[in-house]
C-alpha cells in the first residue's frame, strides 16, 4: 500500500522550483553542456597542429627577443618534454581547451537556461544578447591575453638575468597560457555581470557610481591576484578594460534608467 501519493513535481506559475527541481535541472544543463564541450573536444583533436603552432607563436617571439645569453640552447619554437607520456596529455590539454572553446556558446545558452526560471518573461527574451555579448567580451579577453603574453613572456624569461636560461616543458607552457587565456575571458565578462544585476534592480546606476573608487582598488587586487604571470604588463592589459568597462557598465544602466 502507497502511503504517500505520487505527485508530479510542476513549476507554479510564478516560475519557483524547489531544491530537488534545481538539482535536476542543474544536472540536465551540466550534461549537455559536457557533450557540446567532449564534441568540441574532438575536432580541437584534429586541430591540434595549427591550434599548437598558434600558442608556441608568443613563447617564439619572446624568445627571440631575448638577450643572447638568455636564450635557451634549444631553438625558440622548440618546447621540452619530460616523459613519453607528456606530448599525449599536452595534446588532451590542448584538444580541450579548444573544446570548451568551440562548445562556449553552448556553454553559455545552457548557464541561461539554468537561470532563466527565477526571471520574468521579458528578462528570459535577453538569452541571444546574453549569449552573442558574452561570447564576444570572452574572446576580446582571451585576444588582450594573447596580444599581451610575448610582452610578459619576456619580461619574465629575462627577470632572472644573465645567469639562468628557462628551458620550458610543453605541458607547463601550455597550461600557463590556457590559465591565463581563461583568467582573462572570465575577467572580461565582468560588464555584463554589472549590466544584469542593475537590469533586475539588484544594482543601481547610483549605487555603482558611489563605489567607483572602491570598485577601482578591487579591480586592481584582483587584477594582480588573477593573472597567472604577475607580469606589470599583463597586469596593466587587464586592469585597465576592466576599468573602462565599470565606467560603461555606468552609463548603459543610466540608459536603462536604472
Amino acid at each position: 500500500m502507497r502511503l504517500i501519493p505520487r505527485t508530479r513535481r510542476r513549476r507554479d506559475t510564478t516560475g519557483s522550483m524547489t531544491v530537488i527541481e534545481h538539482l535536476e535541472e542543474l544536472r540536465k544543463r551540466l550534461t549537455i553542456a559536457l557533450i557540446a564541450v567532449a564534441v568540441g573536444a574532438i575536432a580541437g583533436w584534429v586541430l591540434y597542429p595549427q591550434v599548437f603552432h598558434l600558442l608556441i607563436h608568443s613563447y617564439k617571439e619572446a624568445c627571440q627577443a631575448l638577450p643572447k645569453h638568455n636564450k635557451p640552447p634549444i631553438p625558440c619554437d622548440t618546447l621540452v618534454a619530460q616523459s613519453v607520456l607528456e606530448p599525449f596529455i599536452v595534446r588532451l590539454k590542448v584538444s580541450a581547451f579548444t573544446g570548451f572553446a568551440i562548445a562556449l556558446p553552448v556553454v553559455l545558452y545552457e548557464l541561461w537556461r539554468f537561470v532563466t526560471p527565477g526571471l520574468t518573461r521579458t528578462e528570459r527574451r535577453l538569452a541571444i544578447p546574453f549569449v552573442l555579448s558574452s561570447l564576444v567580451l570572452f574572446g576580446l579577453g582571451a585576444t588582450f591575453a594573447y596580444l599581451t603574453l610575448p610582452k610578459g613572456l619576456h619580461f619574465l624569461l629575462g627577470f632572472a638575468g644573465s645567469s639562468l636560461v628557462v628551458l620550458l616543458t610543453a605541458s607547463k607552457y601550455f597550461s600557463f597560457v590556457m590559465l591565463l587565456a581563461l583568467a582573462f575571458g572570465i575577467s572580461f565578462e565582468f560588464p555584463l555581470l554589472l549590466i544584469f544585476l542593475a537590469w533586475v534592480r539588484v544594482l543601481p546606476s547610483t549605487r555603482l557610481r558611489q563605489w567607483r573608487r572602491k570598485a577601482i582598488l578591487v579591480i586592481t587586487i584582483f587584477a594582480a591576484v588573477i593573472t597567472p604571470s604577475q607580469d606589470p604588463y599583463t597586469q596593466l592589459a587587464m586592469m585597465i578594460p576592466m576599468i573602462v568597462f565599470y565606467e560603461l557598465a555606468i552609463v548603459i544602466a543610466r540608459l536603462l534608467k536604472r
